[in-house]
């Protein structure tokens, strides 16, 4: 037998021809690619969710600014009335001390203490 012989076998009983190789590979490819456009397919879905989700994301985040916002003016204007409203307290305050000295000065505080009965 000559050495050549031995690496062919192409005669052998139940080896594939090389047509036959040629369409398991092309089958293999097909199958693969296939599973691939499967795969890029729920990518694609994946990313189509998750930029949904980036856009829900964006405008929530707008309108808790705007409600942030809108509170802070709130808030800005109630500090402002609170300060207003300390400033009147000390001036009522005052005012009341000096009516409570001129009644003082007015009414003549007795000589002896009164015996309550």
């Amino acid at each position: 037998m000559d050495p050549h012989e031995i690496e062919d076998t192409s005669d052998w009983l139940g080896s594939p021809t090389p047509l036959e190789t040629c369409r398991h590979q092309l089958r293999m490819y097909e199958n693969e690619f296939d599973e691939l456009n499967l795969q890029l397919r729920e990518a694609r879905e994946k990313i189509f969710k998750l930029v949904e989700m980036h856009a829900e994301a964006i405008q929530q985040r707008d309108e808790t600014m705007a409600n942030l916002r809108t509170r802070s003016g709130e808030a800005a204007n109630l500090r402002k009335k609170l300060y207003d409203l300390k400033i009147s307290e000390r001036f009522y305050e005052r005012e009341a001390e000096k009516l409570r000295t001129m009644l003082n000065g007015l009414v003549a505080q007795p000589k002896t203490p009164t015996i309550e009965h």
